[in-house]
């Protein structure tokens, strides 16, 4: 066992334990406000013993005016600096912040959540937070306490677009080492399902989030597609689907959804650019991707020899001709003709991996 440190919200320091073998499915244990992380300890060690890697974690005290919120961007801190995206396990209060800190986009944060014990809250806050959930969710009742209420978790796991409860309850358990044995055996039923220890598979027809997981393990760079649109104005979009096509003649190609808002005017430009980032243009990339931003907004940039807007700062910027297009299911291939690039040898790329931002680590 080791002890790791992560930073919370304010850049609060948040002990764990760090159990099991560092290549095992990741379980991250979320205790009841006020408690240790000691109240997961045995339940830890079995897991790790089932083959999971655990980190137990301790929030920070409880208290003040601002309630949960600054437990849940805990949360959200410590699951961005996770290197795998874990099943999170929380117990009472515990619950509460797993399911707000998780309920607009947990699944590019966690595999799964099990709520053991959440104790009763307002109906309709339950109802609207489990409704956001797209998480597969667990509700575990009775894993710690015998008189625990239920009221709260049916109408809450009636609400949650995927998820089922477990009463242990029904098993007429009177001791805590027992409850704790049916607790975990839940638990490991739940993990066996939504997070094996074999190796993930895709076949088609399946779950295209497996599908996504499994691109997502290919690390890449993060690139801006920018053009103009039919009245001049600059649109640009973050895409991470880019390559290098040949270089007789100088061909690149990038991929674009086709629901995307400036796919229109990427289809009918006739030239565009392709702006590599670097390890500084983070909120950049954070701008081009949201929704309803003016994103050129504050934006440095100056139009390319083709007119084309490039940004400035990039890696890279490569000033293209449309060369061709191809539609590919939900994607075209847009295929563009290098005509100039501009670039910056001596700065590092921004990259991409299972869904998190990374930077280079050199041996």
């Amino acid at each position: 066992m080791g002890l790791i440190e992560y930073k919370g919200f304010g850049g609060v320091i948040l002990a764990a334990d760090m159990l099991g073998d560092e290549n095992d499915p990741a379980v991250l244990l979320i205790p009841e406000i006020g408690q240790a992380r000691a109240v997961w300890r045995d339940v830890a060690d079995a897991l790790v013993l089932s083959g999971r890697r655990v980190v137990n974690l301790d929030l920070r005290e409880a208290g003040g005016e601002q309630g949960l919120a600054p437990h849940i961007e805990d949360l959200r801190a410590v699951l961005a600096q996770m290197g795998s995206r874990p099943v999170v396990v929380a117990a009472g209060e515990g619950g509460w912040i797993a399911t707000r800190a998780l309920a607009l986009d947990g699944t590019h944060l966690a595999a799964g959540l099990v709520l053991v014990d959440m104790p009763v809250d307002d109906g309709a806050i339950a109802d609207g937070v489990a409704a956001q959930l797209a998480l597969p969710t667990l509700v575990v009742r009775g894993g710690f306490a015998p008189a625990q209420s239920g009221a709260v978790s049916d109408a809450f796991n009636a609400a949650l677009p995927v998820g089922q409860i477990a009463d242990i309850n029904e098993c007429d358990l009177e001791l805590a080492s027992d409850r704790k044995e049916a607790l975990l055996g839940q638990l490991l039923e739940f993990l066996e399902r939504r997070q094996p220890r074999e190796a993930m598979e895709f076949k088609a027809g399946s779950d295209p989030r497996t599908l996504r997981d499994a691109m997502g393990c290919f690390a890449t760079g993060i690139t801006i597609v920018t053009a103009l649109d039919n009245a001049g104005t600059p649109v640009g979009l973050t895409a991470n689907s880019f390559t290098s096509v040949s270089l007789d003649p100088p061909l690149l190609l990038v991929c674009i959804a086709n629901t995307a808002g400036t796919a229109p005017a990427l289809r009918d430009a006739r030239h565009f650019g392709v702006n590599v980032l670097q390890i500084g243009q983070q909120p950049t990339s954070n701008r081009f991707a949201a929704k309803g931003e003016d994103r050129f907004a504050d934006q440095p940039w100056a139009p390319g020899q083709t007119g084309v807007p490039l940004l400035g700062g990039s890696l890279v910027s490569f000033e293209c001709q449309h060369e061709s297009l191809h539609d590919a299911g939900d994607h075209f291939i847009l295929v563009g003709r290098v005509v100039r690039a501009q670039f910056e040898p001596h700065r590092d790329p921004l990259l991409y991996f299972r869904g998190k931002y990374r930077r280079l680590h050199f041996a």
